[in-house]
């Protein structure tokens, strides 16, 4: 881990020690639910990357459901429905990057970074014949 990055007086510090405790967070709710344990034996096991995928895009799939209907939460109805299932999305990557320890707020720093260098992020370039629309 870079020191610079927990350096909390920088917009990237606060980020990075902000994704790491929402990592904690969203981990420590999954194991006190049970996520990672057989829901007959109790016994520990671990989760199927592939179907933790899938249910990612299925929280995906549900923001672009409530878009395309305008709804609210059906569970938090005074939300907006895409903000929690966004929400759910980040929570199920949250959790994931932190039961496999991949330095996921590390990783979201320097792609950033990257982003911003990028060519083809730039406006003048996304406005040339073949630019990036979207």
């Amino acid at each position: 881990m870079r020191n610079e990055l927990k350096d909390v007086s920088n917009i990237e510090g606060v980020a990075y020690t902000g994704i790491v405790a929402a990592m904690e967070m969203a981990y420590k709710t999954a194991v006190d639910a049970g996520w990672y344990n057989d829901p007959i034996t109790g016994v520990l096991k671990k989760r199927n990357f592939g179907e933790v995928i899938a249910l990612m895009h299925s929280e995906l799939s549900e923001a672009l459901e409530a878009d395309r209907k305008g709804l609210k939460d059906g569970k938090l109805s005074d939300l907006d429905g895409r903000a929690v299932e966004f929400a759910d999305c980040i929570i199920r990557i949250f959790d994931t990057a932190r039961a496999l320890n991949l330095p996921l707020a590390e990783a979201f720093i320097h792609k950033n970074r990257y982003n911003q260098q990028r060519a083809d992020h730039k406006p003048e370039n996304r406005k040339q014949k073949g630019g990036k629309k979207y």
